[in-house]
């Protein structure tokens, strides 16, 4: 048994595109789980946008982020055990995580970014700061 920390609400692009604004929301939480167990990061989007892109990040102590996957595409070294899958009836992008290993132990990021097509929307990003539980 092993405890790994996610915090949510760090990190998270949130675009100001037109008239709406487009977010990501994680639950902030801290979850026990033991090796080999699956686990599932929840991600919720709210977007006007039709074409969007959402990402999943990992980040480990003192460390950048690092790139686990797109909607569309994952990184080869996350490709055995990481998957998410977009619903965009329930506007989520849920990660799972297969056959947990305590290197697994990181904050995960949901991020947001909307595929802007029209020249005069202004997009700008804005991060929260937030400390590791």
């Amino acid at each position: 048994m092993f405890k790994w920390t996610l915090i949510s609400l760090c990190f998270i692009a949130h675009y100001d595109v037109s008239s709406g604004q487009d977010r990501v929301e994680q639950s902030l939480k801290e979850l026990t789980a033991s090796e080999r167990d699956e686990v599932i990061v929840m991600c919720n989007y709210f977007t006007t946008v039709t074409n969007i892109n959402l990402f999943w990040y990992k980040q480990l102590p003192n460390r950048s982020p690092t790139l686990i996957l797109g909607q569309y595409t994952t990184e080869p070294d996350f490709k055995k055990r990481f998957s998410a899958t977009l619903n965009s009836t329930s506007r989520t992008f849920p990660l799972m995580i297969k056959n947990q290993h305590v290197s697994d132990s990181a904050v995960y990021y949901c991020a947001l970014k909307p595929t802007v097509t029209e020249t005069h929307s202004t997009l700008t990003q804005k991060q929260r700061k937030c400390s590791v539980i």
